[in-house]
């Protein structure tokens, strides 16, 4: 009798071969836009490879905006004394990128490896989505490599995404605001309730500062849960001191002098947030010490986010893919490059809120040029140039991302112009592919 699951082939593929080839073709055919919620189908299959997410301890991190800068800063403090994982989504380029050890994707021979390792213990009609799928390959990875601990980012939502089948020492909600209101709800009240269900009893929750009524969602969710509820700028803050480094006061603990590998005032709540966290993970046996801070810190990264490459003219890579995105990034290049000329790229989903984002951005560049993005869920630009020039004059439509460049490069002949890539983490992806592949190893 044939399979009915669509990538049965590909499975033969992998377990006959069981080369890097076949095991990306096989995660590929699984869809990643597909979108089912709920955590029944990862359960069961997790039940079937032996329960690996139970056989490390884990950090678990929701929110809107911020999520993965935050997991970034986790991350990037916890390996300095302990085997870290870190899990996220969406990739920029290549699927590795989701499953890290100490900051190194996992390679592409022990993704194979892991992929195959996983589909000998499925069902061959298995159920689970691309997300799912990856959830459960990186939770294996994890165990078999027998890390101390892992960096758990939610994909979308909290309550009903696969990430929350962990049994976390902590949990924290960055930034909310609206986005993928198709699954979450149309008010932010809405937003939180699907957030705050990452929260687990007696489990501390940290939260990055909220309007009054996204708290009050958190604080009936910690409440009904006994779990300790650390609230930012009530129990932790971040401070710039005098000579621009900050200094962090936690509920008992404190570090000074501290200076940020990621740019942008918003990274301010992400780091401090990330440092409660850190705080109540030391209570739990993952204590750091302030060089372990102070290293950590400054050695995070996250692709694509606010990222240079420099050049004639210099571009920046940033994934604002939201409304709150657009006005974190805006904000972010006035702090950290006021008075340059701006030359933006913009491309994004057609399903997405996209006008405020243009309304954010588009009044404050030089000129805009409008790409597709590589995805049948692309807007098409030349649809929207005539609304584009109510908000700056100087738009223009192109076909593909690298047209897009070239124009937005012929248009950046001013002193210490800047060329900003934004709109949609797929374009970001795309754009930094395109940008390495021009880059000299030397440079990288």
């Amino acid at each position: 009798m044939t399979s009915l699951h669509p990538a049965a082939a590909l499975r033969e593929r992998v377990l006959l071969e069981g080369t890097p080839e076949a095991a990306h073709a096989y995660f590929a055919a699984l869809a990643p836009s597909t979108i089912r919620m709920g955590l029944d189908r990862l359960q069961r299959a997790l039940s079937k490879v032996g329960d690996p997410h139970r056989k490390f301890r884990s950090v678990h991190v929701a929110g809107t905006n911020g999520k993965g800068s935050t997991c970034a800063f986790i991350a990037s403090c916890l390996q300095q004394q302990f085997k870290t994982g870190l899990y996220t989504s969406p990739h920029l380029i290549a699927p590795n990128e989701r499953i890290k050890i100490n900051g190194a994707d996992i390679s592409d021979e022990l993704f194979a490896v892991r992929v195959r390792e996983v589909l000998k213990r499925l069902p061959e009609e298995h159920e689970l989505t691309y997300f799912e799928f990856g959830t459960l390959l990186a939770f294996w990875h994890f165990a078999h490599e027998e890390i101390d601990i892992a960096v758990l980012e939610t994909g979308l939502g909290g309550r009903l995404d696969a990430t929350n089948l962990c049994s976390p020492i902590v949990t924290a909600i960055t930034a909310i605001d609206f986005d993928h209101m198709e699954f979450l709800g149309d008010t932010l009240p809405l937003i939180a309730a699907e957030k705050a269900g990452i929260a687990k009893a007696h489990v501390p929750l940290i939260v990055s500062a909220q309007s009054a009524e996204v708290l009050d969602v958190f604080e009936r969710q910690a409440k009904a849960l006994q779990s300790p509820l650390l609230i930012e700028n009530r129990d932790f803050s971040i401070k710039v001191q005098p000579d621009r480094k900050l200094h962090f006061t936690g509920t008992h603990t404190a570090q000074s002098d501290l200076q940020l590998g990621l740019e942008g005032p918003h990274q301010l709540h992400n780091a401090a947030t990330a440092l409660a966290v850190l705080e109540a993970a030391g209570d739990r046996g993952f204590e750091l010490s302030q060089p372990d801070i102070e290293k950590g810190l400054m050695d995070a990264r996250w692709p694509g986010r606010f990222e240079r490459f420099p050049g004639e003219p210099d571009i920046v890579l940033d994934g604002a893919h939201n409304p709150a995105g657009a006005a974190a990034l805006l904000k972010t290049l006035e702090a950290v490059t006021p008075g340059r000329p701006r030359h933006l790229i913009f491309g994004v989903f057609g399903d997405k809120d996209f006008t405020p984002m243009m309304r954010t951005l588009f009044p404050s560049c030089e000129s805009v040029t409008l790409t597709p993005v590589n995805s049948p869920r692309s807007w098409k630009p030349a649809t929207h140039v005539k609304a584009a020039r109510k908000l700056n004059a100087t738009v223009t439509a192109c076909g593909t991302l690298e047209e897009a460049l070239e124009h937005a490069t012929a248009q950046a002949t001013e002193r210490q112009a800047l060329i900003v890539i934004a709109g949609s983490l797929s374009l970001v992806g795309e754009a930094r592919a395109l940008l390495l592949a021009r880059t000299a190893p030397s440079q990288r």
